[in-house]
C-alpha cells in the first residue's frame, strides 16, 4: 500500500482540535507507518502541499482563511472538518452578533495593551480583513467527512484517519448518534 499523506490546519478557533490529535498518543506511531505529515502548525511549510487527507480545526473568519480553505480544498483529496468551529463554527460564531467594524476596534484600538491607533506595542499589526459572517468550512468548500466535538476525542479522531489510511469509510453514525442524539 502506498504511503498517504496528511495535513492539519488551525484556522478560527483555539487549538483544542489539535491538543486532541495529539492525545491519541503512542496510535501516532500506527499514523506515522501509513502517512507523512506534510503540514500542520508545528511544521513550517509555506506552500500548502497536495495531501491526501486534511483535517481542518477552526472555523473561517476572515478573507485569509477562506482563500486558504479554499487551496486546502484544491489540494486535497479529503477534506475532513475537524472539531466544532469548523463544524458549526460554534464559539468563533459569538462575533456574530457584533459588527466587525466594532469587533476590530476593540481588538486592535480600545483594548488596553494597544496603542490606541490600530497597532500593538512592537511594531505595526495591520487590522485583520474579517468577513461579515464567521462560517463553518462547508459554507465555504466541500468537506467530505465531519468529526463533532468540542474538542472531539482522541478515539474518534484516531478511528477516523486510520479508516481513510487503510482505504475504508470510517462510520461516524455512532459519534453523531451520541453526540446529537
Amino acid at each position: 500500500m502506498k504511503r498517504k499523506t496528511i495535513a492539519t490546519v488551525w484556522l478560527g478557533g483555539c487549538s483544542g482540535c489539535h491538543m486532541s490529535l495529539l492525545d491519541i498518543d503512542e496510535r501516532i506511531l500506527e499514523v506515522a507507518k501509513l502517512a507523512d505529515i506534510l503540514k500542520s502548525p508545528i511544521v513550517d511549510g509555506k506552500e500548502f502541499p497536495e495531501v491526501d487527507v486534511a483535517l481542518v480545526e477552526g472555523s473561517v473568519t476572515s478573507d485569509e482563511h477562506q482563500h486558504e480553505l479554499e487551496v486546502i480544498r484544491q489540494k486535497s483529496k479529503i477534506l475532513i472538518s475537524l472539531g466544532d468551529c469548523a463544524v458549526t463554527s460554534n464559539v468563533t460564531s459569538m462575533r456574530n452578533q457584533f459588527n466587525k467594524e466594532d469587533v476590530l476596534n476593540y481588538a486592535y484600538k480600545e483594548a488596553i495593551s494597544n496603542d490606541g491607533q490600530g497597532q500593538m506595542p512592537g511594531g505595526p499589526w495591520p487590522l485583520l480583513h474579517l468577513i461579515e459572517k464567521v462560517v463553518p468550512l462547508h459554507e465555504v468548500v466541500k468537506v467530505d467527512y465531519f468529526i463533532p466535538g468540542c474538542p472531539p476525542s482522541a478515539d474518534t479522531i484516531f478511528y477516523v484517519l486510520f479508516e481513510l489510511l487503510n482505504d475504508r469509510i470510517p462510520d461516524l453514525s455512532a459519534e453523531r448518534k451520541l453526540k446529537y442524539g
